[in-house]
């Protein structure tokens, strides 16, 4: 099987103009994810997607970029366009934010397409400060490991310990945070693309259940990771010392 890895890349962030090009530990923030890409082992190739020349000049000195549309309204259409184009069986979409993804979770994600038509990733809730917060994302899986839903609200309702600290209820039920990097079959990439955006979709802004809303199922690998990203220009302060 033959998988791709895909970044998609734009410059126009809301809170962080010109992300992908930020020097941290002296290079660029797309750089750092590419060679991250480059040591899975997995990936026939890595590409970067972008509708910005900018973006595409400092890229192309370290991998193969593919210009998209401007009109993009998600980095899933952006690779999808890119992948509609390529002979491959499947694709993982990298965040390009996200400058010490592991190798290894890469691997997890593109080897569980060879059983599943779309894939991601998902670590325990360790953290105290992850549970309530709306920005990390969790999953609850059914026994197969696949997604049952996705949600910025803490799920499950643990009953028995409602009343206990986040503490407690994190020692009483091993809840599971989403990784924001997915896999395709390409089929099934470009099939996602041509749903319109979903009810649940839109109302907790969270595109994947598009997938799992017209009946595709997500196979939901399970790894010790702990995700560091890039959104905002403090977040440089975090990541930069654990590069170098």
């Amino acid at each position: 099987m033959k998988i791709i890895g895909i970044i998609p890349a734009r410059y126009a962030s809301t809170r962080f103009p010109g992300k992908p090009l930020h020097i941290i530990a002296g290079k660029p923030l797309i750089q750092h994810v590419v060679e991250r890409c480059h040591g899975a082992s997995t990936l026939s190739e890595v590409i970067v997607a972008t509708d910005d020349e900018r973006i595409a000049e400092v890229a192309r000195k370290f991998c193969r970029v593919e210009m998209t549309s401007a009109d993009h309204l998600s980095g899933t259409d952006r690779i999808a366009e890119v992948a509609s184009r390529m002979d491959c069986d499947g694709v993982v979409n990298v965040q390009g934010d996200e400058p010490l993804i592991a190798p290894e979770v890469i691997n997890a994600v593109a080897e569980a397409l060879l059983q599943s038509e779309m894939t991601t990733a998902a670590s325990l809730v360790n953290n105290i400060s992850d549970y309530s917060d709306p920005n990390v994302v969790k999953v609850v899986v059914s026994s197969e490991g696949r997604a049952l839903y996705f949600s910025r609200r803490t799920v499950p309702y643990v009953r028995d310990f409602a009343e206990e600290s986040p503490k407690k209820q994190l020692e009483a039920f091993p809840f599971l945070k989403h990784l924001g990097i997915y896999g395709y079959q390409c089929k099934t990439l470009q099939r996602l693309v041509e749903y319109a955006p979903s009810p649940l979709e839109q109302a907790e802004k969270l595109e994947q259940l598009r997938a799992l809303e017209n009946g595709i199922e997500i196979s939901v690998c399970q790894v010790e990771y702990e995700a560091i990203g890039v959104d905002v220009p403090e977040d440089v302060q975090r990541v930069e010392p654990l590069l170098k």
